[in-house]
């Protein structure tokens, strides 16, 4: 069987990507970036959390998280702050700045779920979802498999 399911998923990200910074560049909000806003996301769901949670959270690597945080703790989105507990630990921790975004980020994040199901029924979002979250079920197990072996 032939398929072009994975190349066709790059090209929706690629794209939704693109568009969902434009809709962030055109309603004012230039302190972070769309990939940020995929931590801040998690953070204003969570207030604290450390790297590898964040990490797990939203599929950024370690490395490329660490240079973002870099960029968004100089923005003034994000404070690490030390585990009394376990001085090697460190927790990001959004800031009042960043949660003044919160708003604007969940209209935009609506704005961008209209246009992507433009033409769907509820009953196909719905499985269409659960099909996604079988294909990331899927590369999961692969990767923790890999990561044992």
């Amino acid at each position: 069987m032939n398929s072009n399911g994975g190349f066709i998923a790059s090209q929706i990200r690629h794209l939704s990507s693109r568009i969902f910074e434009k809709m962030l560049r055109d309603s004012g909000v230039d302190a972070f970036n769309g990939a940020q806003g995929r931590i801040l996301y998690v953070l204003w769901e969570n207030e604290k959390l450390t790297i590898t949670e964040i990490g797990k959270m939203t599929g950024l690597a370690k490395s490329t998280l660490t240079s973002m945080l870099d960029h968004m703790e100089k923005g003034e989105l994000i404070t690490r702050i030390q585990n009394p507990k376990n001085r090697k630990q460190i927790f990001i921790q959004i800031t009042e700045k960043a949660k003044s975004y919160k708003q604007q980020y969940d209209a935009i994040s609506k704005e961008m779920t209209n246009l992507t199901y433009q033409g769907f029924s509820q009953a196909e979002i719905v499985q269409y979802e659960s099909m996604l979250v079988r294909i990331k079920n899927n590369l999961e197990r692969y990767e923790r498999k890999e990561n044992h072996d």
